[in-house]
């Protein structure tokens, strides 16, 4: 039985990049009260803030910077202490910089950068079903099965392994979960990993 405590607000981040409509059916699925904007006082009012997203790092960063969100962010997640929740392209931006289409500064919430995987012979981008191996039960908690979804050829690489929480194995190990304090990334998407997705998003809305 999923339960989000009462109270909880959310702005999922929509600043023209990603899988938003997904992310929203699986917040509104949970009962939670809901926001899909850019603005900055949907943003200061939400008690927890959700950035999706699909696409390249520099355009990222380049889309926030001119929506004037990275200053908001900064101030939400940073000084006020919200939770956050970065997935796929989210979490990759946690980084100091990323190395998709240039050399670009991220948020630098977390040390390390962004890069293509090294993943042998294996074809990227890393599509499909996965295990997670946990290593930091918060986001996973009841979670018995963490197979999620995946979509992407680019992976956080964090210089302190004290911020990974999961990773996975594709063509060797890589970061698909981080966490450190109120801020939270994942690689794989929960709102398209059914059950386990949506107990995720349940953990992340209760903290």
């Amino acid at each position: 039985m999923l339960n989000v405590k009462p109270g909880k607000t959310v702005a999922i981040v929509d600043y023209g990049m990603g899988n938003c409509g997904s992310v929203v059916n699986a917040v509104s699925a949970l009962g939670v009260e809901y926001t899909l904007s850019s603005k900055m006082y949907d943003l200061e009012k939400a008690t927890h803030i959700i950035l999706p997203g699909v696409g390249s790092f520099d355009q990222c960063m380049k889309n926030l910077d001119k929506n004037g969100l990275v200053g908001v962010l900064n101030k939400e997640v940073i000084t006020n202490k919200k939770s956050y929740l970065g997935i796929c392209l989210g979490m990759q931006i946690l980084a100091e910089y990323g190395l998709e289409g240039r050399k670009t500064p991220g948020l630098g919430w977390i040390k390390g950068k962004t890069d293509k995987m090294n993943v042998g012979k294996l074809p990227l981008p890393h599509v499909g079903w996965n295990d997670v191996k946990v290593e930091k039960e918060s986001l996973f908690e009841g979670i018995k099965d963490p197979i999620f979804y995946f979509v992407h050829s680019y992976s956080l690489e964090p210089s302190d392994r004290k911020a990974i929480s999961g990773t996975t194995d594709y063509g060797g190990d890589f970061v698909s979960a981080v966490e450190t304090k109120n801020i939270f990334g994942v690689q794989f998407h929960p709102e398209k990993s059914q059950h386990a997705g949506l107990k995720l998003l349940e953990n992340f809305l209760n903290k």
